[in-house]
């Protein structure tokens, strides 16, 4: 469990390199100024499954990282960053975030002298199933940029500084795990509210038809044995093609969106069907074959194991 850490008038960059990884990503840190390391300055705090920080060099630096296992949402209060990411170039000042996908290069080619950023480091797999909760359908992520400076963006970035304060401070109800895991689902809810439009205002018909046309396959028929290719027949294109699309459009492959319709379908048998029925039995019901990869796949999405959510049932 990471722990709340204030650090500031270091003068190695080295030092700074270890402290800054310890409490917030791992990464490659590199000075592009003849700047020292005196005006550095950390501040970061664990907020149950998440880690809040405000971090600024004082010089201008370029920082590499992959981000493993969580979203970095890093917000410039002064300067700028100028990133690369997944192919796109993203320039951030206050009042925008710059996004880092987990698992993925992020480079930040330029931290300006002048930035300090607050930072939200959030769980994948928790970011994720709020995602699910929120939008109904899988498939959907955040954007690689956001606009905090009106609305529902506002609003989270506000939510953001008043835990901040809270976080960096000797809060005595945040050191309570109860209240940080509730406060970390209040941020995670606000940001997925802030961050995803509605699907009114982007529905899944803005999708290529033959993205839609085995999305509805998929739906109608969730437990049959779909292969590749019989899903690539129905979008009419090859099974390259058809990868290509849902990546681009859904964010995951024909298969894995399959997959996890059919653990939604599972997690409804487990909540509502009949009692006592056996969990294997259910799951390979829907297509689902393989109870070791189940048990992971399903513990990923809703961060409990398939007895958990029977036995919720059942009381």
């Amino acid at each position: 469990m990471p722990e709340r850490v204030e650090r500031s008038g270091l003068t190695d960059w080295d030092e700074v390199h270890e402290v800054v990884a310890d409490a917030y990503f791992p990464h490659e840190l590199r000075p592009i100024s003849r700047d020292d390391a005196t005006r550095y300055r950390l501040k970061s705090s664990p907020v149950g499954p998440a880690v809040l920080a405000r971090i600024g060099f004082g010089a201008a630096v370029s920082i590499e990282s992959d981000h493993p296992g969580a979203w970095g949402i890093n917000i410039p209060l002064t300067g700028h960053l100028e990133s690369t990411t997944e192919g796109h170039h993203i320039i951030s000042t206050p009042g925008q975030a710059t996004v880092c996908p987990p698992d993925t290069r992020t480079v930040i080619t330029d931290w300006s002298r002048s930035c300090e950023i607050i930072g939200f480091k959030i769980d994948r797999d928790y970011l994720q199933r709020e995602v699910d909760r929120i939008c109904g359908r899988p498939g959907r992520h955040l954007p690689h940029q956001l606009d905090l400076r009106s609305g529902a963006g506002a609003e989270w970035m506000t939510l953001l500084n008043s835990v901040g304060d809270q976080a960096f401070g000797e809060s005595v109800l945040l050191r309570n795990e109860h209240m940080a895991q509730q406060v970390c689902g209040m941020l995670t809810t606000a940001l997925v509210l802030a961050a995803i439009p509605a699907d009114e205002n982007d529905p899944v018909g803005t999708r290529p038809r033959i993205v839609k046309r085995v999305i509805d396959a998929i739906h109608a028929d969730p437990g049959r044995p779909w292969t590749a290719g019989e899903l690539a027949e129905i979008g009419g294109v090859s099974a390259r093609r058809l990868q290509q699309g849902f990546r681009e459009y859904v964010g995951l492959t024909p298969m894995e969106y399959l997959l996890d319709v059919r653990l939604e379908c599972v997690h409804n048998d487990l909540l509502h069907g009949v009692a006592g029925t056996n969990i294997t039995y259910i799951a390979n019901s829907w297509g689902i074959m393989h109870s070791g990869r189940f048990a992971a796949a399903y513990r990923r999405k809703y961060g409990v194991p398939p007895s958990d959510t029977r036995r919720l049932a059942e009381a």
